[in-house]
């Protein structure tokens, strides 16, 4: 920089009046003094430093100060900030193509602005600077340097999730020097941060104004989008597979759509769906097979006449399925009716392998007959740990029976392996005795200490749906809603039921007596919980097995099973070679916390004691995540960690243990919406508010040149000033008072004190 340095003075007729009359009055005094003295030299010269500290007072009487004024000797600059956030993904250009009219990516109508070319016309005054808004906080590589078109702007699919303009305005104000102005290229959606006009506010009284650019249309195209389709990462051979998809539509009526589902080997399913007006529609499939292996669904929906985009009605996705099999064990004291029809329930069961022990007490052996039968109770945590769900009938704790170390397997099975346990007391109230054990934490209801053999009745109890049972997948014995209350209304009653008081905190009530209550209401029958990684049900009547009068197997076996499959899903969601991994919740959430759990077994075969297990969850926009697992409980080989999704969507997950070398991929699919969405129209008012609280401009696309006109003609910043406030900086202050303390002396050394 050059510049030049000069004195000036902040004065005012009055100072000045006052400064002469001073000066002037000390001479004639001084004249005086110096008469009286005999015009001694001595006394001259103290006279003279007399006015000449007056003069000095009436100089900073004045405010004299030293100015240093500076002038650039680079080019000033202008920032072009352009937005490369998810949502200029948002296809609502309309722009000229070979064949007409086409459809482009707000990113797509942008890039014509990101070239240097486009603004070479101010060259020649001042430097230009591209930069994306999520960059704008980082440094330059070097002070003046374009960014052009090049490996700095990624205009691809990296985007950010999230929009915060205020932010990036303001740290470009900082960071550029010599700013004269902003150019602003986004489509004005911001959910990030404060404000953006208090930044145009701040720009303003730096004298920077902000140009904006609007990018995407204020209004949605005319289109119909299949949105989403939700196609699990398995399913189970014969068992139905939900694929719930979302149909979004922008046209301005209702409409009916043939949607197909087309799966590789051959099987097509259609549905007529109402596709309702500027809306989303949510519809589902429910398909099933007896084939097993890897198959591609795809989903499909037909174009309309009024559509603008065509080609987002379609989308495809892979499937695994596999034989299903559950390993479920029953543990039981007597062969009771509700032990007989579950034993055989499950038996039949093409998709659960049923292990069953028969302690039957007062024999010398356990019961049993079957090759279902086995005759210990599994000793070895490995040997425990196949079991997806066990059954607890009218079992305690005794001699013949369980044992303290066996209850604490079950609860770690449950709380480390996510296991489901089953309640299923009976009349004789032997788990009773499993209070004070590992299990009575299990337990999600509380039990009435002075009736342990139950409550019987000559007339029959029903069971009543609570409001959460009404939407729960175990009472689902019918698919609609008011058809499955009538259902559990019509089923055959039960003439006992267990000594509950009330459920414990934290369980859900999915069914209670229809007319027995106490002071806490009705008495819960049917009731869940979660504890550690595992589900627990209580079942507290034995007369589901009189479900069958009629209907045989109908609901007697649907109940049952779903029971099984619910338990056991979180379990199985991912197994490979040696290693099983799980998550909770098994409907993870956009932003809210999922829990990792991987079981672990060593190259023997045992539960790895310690080790590094890392998890990466890479999202559909290519983001990478890593969590490392941490051993919870060791002789269980568990590893835990926790993750916060934040994009929704299908995201890939890979487990690698490296002490065994073995590696688990599978997906998982996170609910919810996006902060940073695609698809929503675009908000111009804001760019405008922007542009018109800082005294700049807002323009359309076609409107750059005048952006380019109106920089052209912006003036040359002013020169830099650097003030120094000679009538107040203290090195004045202090030669008044070392000129005061010397014409004191001075007038004792003449003899005039």
């Amino acid at each position: 920089m050059s510049g030049f340095q000069h004195l000036t003075f902040l004065a005012t007729p009055f100072s000045i009046s006052l400064s002469v009359i001073a000066v002037l009055g000390t001479c004639a005094v001084s004249y005086y003094a110096w008469l009286r003295s005999g015009r001694l030299r001595s006394v001259a010269r103290l006279e003279m430093l007399r006015v000449l500290i007056v003069a000095m007072i009436a100089l900073l009487l004045n405010q004299p100060e030293w100015i240093e004024e500076y002038q650039p000797d680079t080019k000033p600059t202008i920032a072009v900030l352009w937005d490369d956030s998810l949502s200029m993904g948002t296809r609502d250009v309309l722009v000229e193509g070979a064949s007409g009219k086409e459809v482009v990516t707000r990113a797509e109508s942008i890039k014509p602005l990101l070239e240097s070319s486009a603004w070479s016309a101010l060259d020649e005054r001042l430097n230009v600077v591209l930069q994306p808004i999520s960059g704008a906080g980082k440094p330059a590589k070097e002070d003046g340097e374009q960014l052009g078109s090049g490996e700095d702007q990624n205009t691809g699919d990296a985007r950010s999730t999230v929009t915060n303009l205020k932010d990036p305005l303001l740290e470009t104000a900082e960071r550029v020097g010599q700013l004269m102005g902003i150019v602003l290229v986004s489509d004005g959606d911001w959910n990030e941060g404060e404000p953006p006009v208090e930044a145009a506010s701040r720009l303003r009284t730096k004298q920077v104004p902000i140009f904006t650019v609007a990018a995407g249309s204020p209004n949605r195209l005319p289109d119909v989008e299949l949105l989403s389709v939700d196609i699990p990462t398995f399913g189970a051979a014969g068992k139905p597979v939900r694929i719930p998809f979302t149909i979004d539509s922008s046209l301005p009526r209702d409409f009916v759509a043939t949607v197909t589902m087309e799966v590789s080997n051959g099987d097509k399913l259609t549905k007529d769906v109402r596709v309702t007006a500027m809306g989303r529609t949510y519809e589902a499939f429910n398909w099933k097979t007896t084939d097993t292996g890897d198959f591609t669904i795809s989903v499909s929906l037909p174009t309309q006449a009024e559509e603008t985009i065509a080609d987002n009605n379609q989308q495809a996705a892979p499937i695994v399925i596999r034989e299903e099999q559950l390993k479920v064990l029953v543990v039981e004291s007597y062969p009771r009716w509700e032990y007989r029809y579950l034993r055989n329930a499950l038996s039949r069961d093409p998709g659960v392998e049923v292990s069953c022990l028969l302690f039957h007490p007062g024999l010398e052996k356990v019961g049993g007959g079957s090759q279902d039968y086995i005759q210990l109770f599994p000793e070895a945590i490995e040997d425990l740990a196949t079991y997806d769900v066990v059954f607890l009938g009218d079992v305690g704790l005794d001699d013949d029976q369980l044992t303290e170390e066996q209850c604490e397997l079950l609860k770690g099975l449950i709380e480390q392996q996510a296991s489901g346990l089953v309640f299923m007391p009976g009349l004789h109230g032997r788990q009773f005795s499993l209070q004070g054990t590992a299990l009575e934490e299990l337990n999600p209801v509380v039990m009435d200490q002075s009736q342990p053999g139950g409550w019987g009745s000559r007339t029959a109890g029903h069971f009543e749906l609570t409001e959460r049972g009404r939407g729960s997948l175990l009472t689902k014995l019918a698919d609609s809603g008011d058809e499955n209350v009538q259902v559990w209304e019509d089923l055959p009653g039960f003439q006992w039921y267990a000594p509950v008081v009330r459920a414990k905190a934290g369980a859900e009530v999915l069914a209670v007596h229809n007319e027995m209550s106490n002071q806490y209401g009705r008495l819960p029958l049917l009731v869940t919980r979660t504890f550690g990684e595992g589900k627990v049900l209580f079942m507290g009547t034995d007369g589901a097995w009189r479900w069958r009068k009629g209907v045989e197997d109908k609901y007697h076996y649907r109940f049952w099973g779903q029971v099984v499959r619910w338990m056991a899903y979180q379990r199985n969601m991912v197994k490979g070679k040696g290693m099983r991994l799980f998550y909770k919740p098994d409907q993870p959430q956009v932003r809210k916390t999922l829990t990792f759990s991987a079981h672990v077994m060593d190259k023997g075969g045992e539960p790895l004691q310690k080790g590094d297990v890392l998890v990466t969850v890479t999202s559909s926009t290519g983001t990478v995540d890593t969590v490392r697992l941490t051993a919870e409980g060791e002789q269980w080989g568990v590893f835990q960690g926790r993750f916060t999704p934040q994009e929704p969507g299908k995201h890939e997950v890979a487990v690698i243990c490296q002490q065994t070398g073995v590696k688990l991929d599978t997906t998982l699919y996170v609910r919810g919406q996006a902060i940073e969405q695609v698809g929503k129209p675009a908000r111009p008012d804001v760019l405008e508010e922007i542009a018109s609280v800082s005294r700049g401009k807002a323009v359309a696309q076609s409107g750059v040149a005048e952006i380019i006109e109106l920089l052209s003609a912006l003036p040359q910043p002013d020169p830099s000033l650097r003030r120094l406030q000679l009538w107040s900086h203290p090195l004045m202050f202090l030669g008044l008072v070392v000129l005061l303390g010397i014409f004191w002396v001075c007038r004792k050394a003449v003899g005039l004190i």
